[in-house]
């Protein structure tokens, strides 16, 4: 359990025996955002002495803590937004019939133009999309190849006895390269697994969330489908993040300056064979997904499994008010006034951090800051869960709910001190800039006296996804 910290003044910040992290003043103020606040929900900072106690009963993971008692939740960007008057409008004008709704339509239009794949699979979420399509198209032996495939991705592969292979651009794995383009793929790793390998598919993770958020450029997706389609392997764009992917693209590659955002999303998505998209990140809803493809014939077997397991074609498990937020919510999320205030309350905030001597992977993601918790807590080994003890340690001193993107959800990155990372999900359109000052300041308290950090054991898990239920203690 995390000792009380005093606040103190942040000493420089070292990483390995002699590098020096520069604090960075943050950017000149950002245009104010293009939304008013209409409706507020209250929150409240327990006391000190009732998160410790809440932290305890939850077995030391924060997945399991009450969400009344969490100040602030950046826990994860998923399902956590804020809706628009223009959502909610249309979930009152949803259509509920249960085969052929308007607003099965209506998503259906929506998800045909931002994507351009014909066949639209309404899904649950983007767990369930994972789930159908590799039921349909994986079998024991086989091999999917990614950038970086986030958790529940990798563990819908594994599950059907097929292998995820991460082949991500060396750049990414160091957390101070500035590369502003380094979320695709390791082409020449590529080439020579497709080679070696009983490749079945590439998945591109846009962006990359298990290594900080970046972006997959076009150029590298390009090169990637030219060699996907030389080996006849499909390639699937997740695209739970498709709008980030296409805002930073558009602020960073030079090759795509003044495109608009949705151009740049349809462009990555047409390199394609089908996407799994996630609507609770850039759909902006609070549950749904879909599954998008060009070639029919694996989307009726896709379907065939949807109406067994999921619900009829024209829902997939969702309800109508659902569809008709999705519908509005990816148009919102290309929108170039709400992406450009969701890039720039993330770099804000980055750069906040980074001013406050903690040590974060850079450049800044489209949809988190993530902290360098291997760089941070250098005595707390990748096997103690060093992300893990930051994350604790930011909920006991603010009340701050963040997540582990390290060895706890990948156990393969136990030896990989680079990869040990505590991941802040803003949320679109939910907290401001008060609430994000509020976080640095703490992650420099806590940074400031990092020694009094020690690591986690787990007690209790289970065999897949083990850190959404683990039960942990204190080293």
């Amino acid at each position: 359990m995390p000792s009380e910290l005093t606040i103190v003044n942040p000493p420089p910040f070292p990483r390995g025996e002699d590098a020096i992290m520069t604090p960075l003043r943050p950017p000149a103020h950002p245009a104010p955002e293009p939304y008013r606040i209409r409706s507020v929900e209250r929150i409240r900072l327990l006391p000190r002495e009732e998160r410790l106690r809440a932290l305890a009963d939850s077995g030391h993971n924060l997945f399991r803590l009450r969400a009344r008692d969490v100040f602030i939740d950046l826990l994860t960007d998923s399902g956590t937004g804020s809706m628009s008057d223009r959502q909610w409008a249309a979930v009152m004008e949803a259509d509920e019939s249960y085969a052929g709704s308007e607003s099965w339509f209506r998503f259906e239009a929506a998800v045909r133009e931002v994507t351009g794949f014909p066949e639209v699979i309404p899904t649950h979420q983007g767990r369930a999309a994972e789930r159908l399509l590799f039921e349909a198209l994986l079998r024991p032996g086989d091999v999917v190849l990614s950038n970086a495939l986030f958790d529940t991705t990798r563990a819908n592969v594994e599950r059907l006895g097929a292998r995820g292979i991460d082949l991500p651009e060396p750049a990414a794995l160091d957390p101070l390269d500035e590369s502003p383009l380094k979320g695709g793929i390791a082409l020449d790793a590529l080439e020579r697994a497709l080679a070696a390998e009983p490749v079945r598919a590439i998945v591109l993770t846009a962006t990359a969330n298990s290594l900080g958020g970046h972006p997959v450029p076009l150029g590298n997706a390009t090169a990637a489908a030219r060699l996907a389609k030389k080996k006849g392997v499909p390639l699937f764009i997740d695209g739970a993040r498709f709008a980030e992917n296409a805002g930073l693209l558009a602020r960073r590659d030079p090759s795509c300056e003044g495109m608009p955002a949705a151009r740049i999303a349809l462009s990555l998505f047409d390199l394609a064979d089908g996407c799994l998209v996630s609507a609770k990140k850039n759909g902006l809803a609070h549950i749904g997904g879909f599954i998008g493809l060009r070639d029919a014939a694996l989307a009726e077997r896709v379907r065939q499994g949807l109406v067994v397991t999921e619900g009829f074609e024209t829902y997939g498990g969702l309800a109508g008010r659902d569809l008709d937020a999705i519908a509005v919510g990816l148009r919102e999320a290309l929108d170039e006034g709400f992406l450009s205030a969701r890039l720039d309350q993330v770099e804000a905030f980055h750069a906040a951090l980074r001013a406050a001597n903690v040590p974060v992977v850079c450049p800044a993601g489209g949809h988190a800051v993530y902290v360098d918790s291997g760089a941070l807590l250098p005595h707390v080994p990748p096997s103690r869960f060093p992300g893990h003890s930051v994350a604790c340690a930011l909920y006991a001193e603010g009340g701050v709910r963040s997540c582990e993107v390290g060895a706890l959800m990948f156990p393969e990155a136990e030896k990989e001190p680079h990869r040990q990372l505590t991941r802040l999900a803003i949320p679109w359109r939910t907290y401001t800039a008060s609430h994000l000052d509020h976080v640095a300041r703490t992650l420099g308290q806590i940074a400031a006296q990092r020694e009094r950090l020690g690591g986690y054991t787990i007690v209790s898990a289970p065999a897949a996804l083990r850190h959404f239920r683990a039960v942990l203690a204190p080293a």
